[in-house]
């Protein structure tokens, strides 16, 4: 496993309030989410639309759209893109707010720069009008559209978190109530409720295949739904460490590399206790069979995770420290350690998503996650290819061994 602390060149952006959530927008933008809340702290509330790039040593991230929501701090959001738009729907106190995002090409005039002038701000190359001086750029304007109510415990109902179905038809929510809603999407219409849990609920996903979700909460439950049925499919059990109690805190489902439409499960656990001998996990389930199938375990609690869409990766963020880990998710094996990312704990990741395209932002490394904290900073960590050997230098060895050989045989006299 590579070990590194981070540097200078992970930090892509520092925004102005405490960052809670982060989607991957379309290949080359991101969304992140966050903000102060109601009191009047003078902290902002809202979203930041950014387009990311690489400029051959380093990625950038250019601000393109910032959208204010007043007094409603953001805590998670869920993004569909179609081809026609995309759709972001975000947490906001006890609704969760439908947003239609459009994107235009806008033109505004520029001044001449003196490109040579070492005063200059470096930036990418926009694309310009000789003739009239102006720069054209893609920008997203937010447009809120309905609101709808996903929490009802009582005096102070919370949404805690909305998932949206990757073929964009459903969408799921829970709150503190600990119930599930299931929901037309984009018309959000109720379908139906699930009595799911005693309490609140941590996280909630689908699966890409078959008709699973997953829900956690703070019961300590684990339980794998029929999203099109309704009805409980079966819970996660496992054999925990003896006098301990573990709280599943992230779910996320993948896809098991290599097999065709099967999908693979990963929860974190933390224990409750405070005895100081106890690990945290990351576990990968068949939610077929709800058998557990491998763990990884760590000395501190763990507070994100997210997974890479072709399966190959997975990472997770630490509570205390701060650290981004990424793992080879088929054996759970640690290939990235980038110790203290953060200076406050991790509130979110998001793998770059893997195309069929020759050219994309990820593409100097075998793998890029965005992470973000309460530190209000965006950084983003690459796991580097890993080195094989030319395959000239290959032959080279071979035809020197056999020369060897050779050798030493006519030597003996063989």
């Amino acid at each position: 496993m590579v070990r590194r602390k981070k540097n200078v060149d992970d930090i892509l952006a520092r925004i102005n309030f405490p960052l809670f959530t982060v989607q991957i927008l379309s290949p080359r933008y991101v969304i992140v989410g966050g903000g102060g809340g109601i009191a009047k702290t003078g902290i902002a509330n809202g979203f930041e639309i950014f387009e990311l790039s690489h400029d051959g040593s380093k990625f950038i991230a250019e601000e393109v759209t910032r959208h204010e929501t007043g007094g409603n701090v953001v805590m998670y959001c869920s993004t569909f893109t179609d081809n026609k738009r995309s759709y972001v729907v975000a947490g906001q106190e006890d609704h969760c707010q439908l947003y239609h995002v459009n994107s235009e090409l806008v033109s505004e005039e520029v001044e001449n720069i003196d490109h040579n002038s070492p005063e200059t701000r470096q930036r990418k190359p926009q694309k310009t009008d000789r003739n009239k001086n102006l720069k054209k750029s893609l920008k997203f304007v937010m447009k809120p559209s309905d609101s709808i109510q996903t929490d009802f415990i009582g005096a102070e109902p919370l949404s805690r978190v909305a998932r949206i179905h990757h073929n964009g038809k459903l969408m799921a929510t829970g709150g503190t109530d600990g119930h599930i809603r299931l929901w037309k999407f984009p018309s959000l219409q109720p379908l139906t409720v699930l009595k799911a849990h005693e309490k609140e609920i941590d996280d909630i996903d689908f699966s890409q295949f078959g008709n699973f979700l997953i829900t956690v909460a703070k019961d300590g439950l684990g339980i794998l739904w029929d999203c099109i049925k309704g009805k409980e499919y079966s819970r996660l059990n496992w054999k925990q460490p003896e006098g301990s109690k573990y709280l599943y805190k992230r779910c996320r489902f993948g896809v098991i590399e290599g097999e065709d439409k099967k999908s693979a499960l990963y929860t974190i656990s933390n224990p409750t206790g405070v005895a100081k001998k106890q690990k945290s996990y990351l576990q990968q389930w068949l939610p077929e069979d709800g058998l557990l199938k491998k763990v990884a375990e760590f000395d501190e609690c763990l507070s994100a995770l997210a997974v890479r869409d072709d399966g190959r990766f997975v990472a997770v963020g630490t509570m205390f420290s701060g650290s981004v880990l990424i793992y080879a998710s088929f054996s759970l094996q640690p290939m990235l350690n980038i110790v203290g990312a953060h200076s406050m704990f991790v509130t979110g990741l998001e793998f770059f998503p893997v195309l069929n395209e020759s050219r994309t932002v990820c593409s100097v490394a075998e793998a890029a996650v965005l992470s973000i904290s309460v530190d209000n900073h965006v950084c983003i960590h690459t796991l580097p290819y890993r080195r094989t050997m030319p395959l000239w230098v290959g032959i080279l060895i071979l035809i020197f061994t056999l020369f060897l050989s050779f050798t030493f045989c006519s030597y003996i006299g063989l």
